[in-house]
């Protein structure tokens, strides 16, 4: 049976050796029994969910936590060989791993390379190892390097690196060095995220108690359009409010988030959108371990209005904004006879522009682009 309907996989692996001091994804350490056990609870839920799958094909696949590469390589090459054997895998499917440099080998690799992975995305947030262990990241730079260049060595030609800025102790300086050292590494995917400090993490602890001062905006914007400047003249596309890449080298998984493809979480916290469904599965470890079909919570049906909704603010996370042409075709109505007065005020405003049938941020309205997506909602 042939199928125009795209799928994309996520598998939530949530581990990890150590929390970093500003993480607060679900995630965490655990020993080598309780890693197993999960993993082989995921792979039933793999097999098991098969069926709500049927009359898709699998555009891309997203192995993220946590920390997979701690968990065991041969299970991760079993975990793909299921996902092969009971569900249409596209043949030229992007499959990303996320990596963290302390947990991977020349071993490792070379497994995640037979077992089909096509892409890695390594978390260096920084070059300078003394900004490094100011988040508690368990790696330094040199880690990074011996990580990056096996992986290369191993075969892998779709690379994105994480980078982060607004840390402790940084400095515009000290961040512009970072940049300079992973453009020398021509990776084909940067990742450029702020540091955010977030509740119930022990950076928030570190801020309130004033061991940590946190970055003032007007420096952070600095370093964020920095990184628009070196990349952009580097040749990077900077395609996403965080996202840059070589032409062609877009993240079609994160392409597909943002554009509202269909996709089935797999795995404690993981969020699905299946038709104009979305839901989760809960968020207690060892239940799922005992019972992975019996984890689903928050199950929502969306209307058409939070649907517009959505493609209003996850799609002007993208440079290219949203097209007229595709929301018309969606639901049946024009962009301007439901969001008119709405752009128009932000065009007035100077945060939006139109042009060639496409609405999207300016500069001024990506500095504050959280304020412009929430004029969107109806």
């Amino acid at each position: 049976m042939r199928t125009d309907k795209e799928l994309e996989i996520y598998f939530h692996i949530p581990f990890c050796i150590r929390k970093c001091l500003y993480c607060d994804f679900l995630s965490g350490p655990a020993d080598e029994d309780t890693r197993r056990a999960y993993l082989e609870a995921l792979m039933r839920e793999t097999v098991e969910r098969a069926s709500e799958a049927e009359g898709y094909t699998v555009r891309s696949v997203f192995l993220g936590g946590g920390t997979p590469s701690v968990a065991d390589a041969g299970q991760i090459q079993e975990l793909l060989e299921l996902l092969r054997k009971h569900y249409r895998l596209a043949e030229d499917a992007e499959i990303t791993m996320e990596v963290n440099p302390g947990t991977v080998d020349m071993e490792k690799l070379t497994i995640y390379h037979r077992a089909g992975i096509n892409r890695l995305s390594i978390g260096l947030q920084s070059t300078e190892d003394s900004e490094l262990a100011a988040i508690g990241r368990i790696h330094t730079y040199e880690e990074f390097l011996e990580a990056y260049r096996a992986a290369r060595t191993v075969g892998f030609d779709n690379i994105n690196v994480d980078l982060m800025g607004a840390l402790p102790g940084q400095t515009a300086e000290s961040y512009g060095r970072t940049l300079d050292r992973v453009l020398a590494l021509n990776p084909e995917h940067i990742s450029a995220y702020s540091l955010i400090v977030e509740e119930n993490t022990p950076l928030w602890d570190m801020v309130s108690e004033g061991t940590v001062k946190p970055w003032e905006e007007d420096r952070e914007r600095e370093l964020y359009w920095l990184t628009h400047e070196r990349l952009c003249e580097a040749g990077y596309v900077h395609y996403e409010i965080s996202n840059y890449a070589k032409p062609g080298r877009e993240c079609r998984h994160n392409m597909g988030y943002w554009t509202r493809v269909d996709y089935l979480g797999l795995g404690i916290g993981a969020a699905s959108l299946m038709g104009q469904k979305r839901f989760q599965n809960d968020t207690d470890r060892e239940a799922y371990i005992r019972e992975p079909m019996n984890r689903r919570c928050h199950m929502e049906y969306l209307s058409t209005r939070e649907q517009m909704e959505e493609t209003m603010f996850l799609g002007l996370r993208l440079l290219r904004g949203v097209s007229e042409k595709d929301f018309e075709e969606c639901f049946g109505e024009k962009l301007s006879h439901v969001y008119g007065k709405v752009i128009e005020r932000n065009m007035d405003d100077g945060l939006l522009q139109k042009e060639q049938g496409y609405v999207f941020l300016t500069q001024k309205g990506i500095d504050i682009s959280n304020y412009v997506m929430a004029r969107f909602l109806l």
